[in-house]
């Protein structure tokens, strides 16, 4: 490593990071994991893990992680799966499909993320993948990624400024999740337990789906839905990183690119879309413009059995799961649901519709606040903005 004038040295990712350096071996003490697989990563987003005997985990099931590391999906690195680790519990384990970096000695493990976050990194792994059918990178290459290391009490600073931003985000998310269980939450005590307005006075009769309140009847989900043509199909090579209509993709990261063409769906507050996808069965209410992947299914309430539309996405939200890498849809319409009158569906929507709108608004704000983030990230980490003498709160996190 040589050091430059501004006494930021330069190096490569593993002069900084130790990659994989910890993996499940004989002495392993949980007879449980806490397993993190591609699906639960997205751009700096970990979701839920997943819960495994340690006998009955899946093989990729591998490598550990602690607090401060950073994982990184090593297949398709354009789609920027990547997240920084804290307060894991401690028998969190990766898939083999991630790369787990941990920071050196006399590196800011926040910084070290990122470096592995910015732009520049990501165009360096695409660059350099192996594989047509799946791209990927292997450690070598990871190590090899060029950067520059500032003092260790620059290192902090930078990485408080961008964790002030990435802890809004982080803090607008929380309450966005808060939103989707309080609306799961009427949904089951109305639809589910059948404690709706008025519940006492109705009495509960047979179906085929067991006992449901009477005047209610079970439908299958093709005969509430219309499906919406989906226009032009966009993919990988016809997006852009940036621009005025989102393309929709099938993954939980919602957003493959964008296009500056007319919408090929128009959505509103007012009036919203379902879109449904057909391979990951992820189904999602959306709010604004928007065009599409391919398999990637809109849809509305059907005029002839009409209901209201936030009714309609819980009561249609997970009733098919991802089972093999295949079409969903067709069996989706044939799926049995329970389906109220109207005024109480009516009843369901004006309670959820706030919500979903104020989910929105947390949205957009967490696309400010990264937007930001990103055009400052770059210029931090490089030194084009120099914050050695800035007076900033900073975070041992080496």
């Amino acid at each position: 490593m040589g050091k430059n004038r501004r006494n930021w040295e330069k190096c490569e990712l593993g002069d900084i990071a130790n990659i994989n350096e910890r993996s499940i071996g004989k002495n392993y003490p949980y007879d449980e994991i806490e397993y993190i697989d591609i699906s639960s990563v997205g751009t700096g987003i970990l979701n839920e893990t997943k819960r495994y005997k340690l006998a009955e985990a899946p093989s990729r099931a591998k490598r550990l992680v602690r607090s401060g590391d950073t994982i990184l999906s090593t297949v398709r690195p354009n789609l920027r799966a990547f997240s920084y680790i804290k307060n894991p519990k401690e028998n969190y384990v990766v898939s083999t499909g991630f790369a787990v970096l941990t920071a050196k000695h006399g590196v800011d493990s926040r910084f070290l993320y990122y470096i592995v976050t910015s732009q520049e990194f990501t165009d360096y792994l695409t660059a350099n993948v192996k594989g047509a059918a799946y791209p990927a990178v292997d450690t070598e290459i990871i190590s090899k990624a060029k950067c520059n290391l500032p003092p260790l009490p620059i290192q902090r600073k930078i990485a408080a400024i961008l964790s002030a931003y990435d802890d809004l985000i982080e803090n607008n998310n929380r309450r966005i999740k808060i939103l989707e269980e309080m609306a799961k939450t009427i949904y089951n005590e109305w639809f589910v337990k059948f404690r709706f307005p008025g519940y006492e006075k109705v009495k509960l009769v047979p179906s085929e789906l067991g006992m449901i309140p009477e005047g209610w009847e079970v439908v299958k989900v093709g005969d509430v839905i219309k499906r919406m043509p989906s226009g032009k199909k966009y993919d990988n090579k016809t997006v852009l990183p940036k621009g005025k209509i989102p393309v929709l993709d099938q993954g939980r990261s919602g957003i493959i690119g964008y296009h500056n063409n007319k919408p090929d769906i128009i959505a509103s507050e007012e009036n919203p879309v379902i879109i449904f996808a057909n391979h990951t069965c992820y189904q999602r209410i959306i709010l604004f413009p928007f065009s599409a992947i391919q398999n990637v299914i809109p849809f509305l309430p059907n005029e002839d059995r009409e209901r209201d539309i936030y009714w309609l996405h819980w009561a249609t939200k997970d009733v098919i799961k991802f089972s093999d890498y295949k079409g969903h849809f067709p069996e989706f319409t044939t799926k049995k649901i329970i389906c109220p009158p109207v005024d109480i569906c009516n009843a369901f929507g004006g309670l959820i519709k706030p919500m979903v709108k104020l989910r929105y608004k947390l949205e957009q704000k967490n696309k400010v606040l990264q937007e930001t983030r990103d055009l400052l990230l770059p210029k931090l980490i490089s030194g084009q903005i120099d914050v050695e003498h800035l007076e900033i709160k900073v975070e041992d996190n080496q």
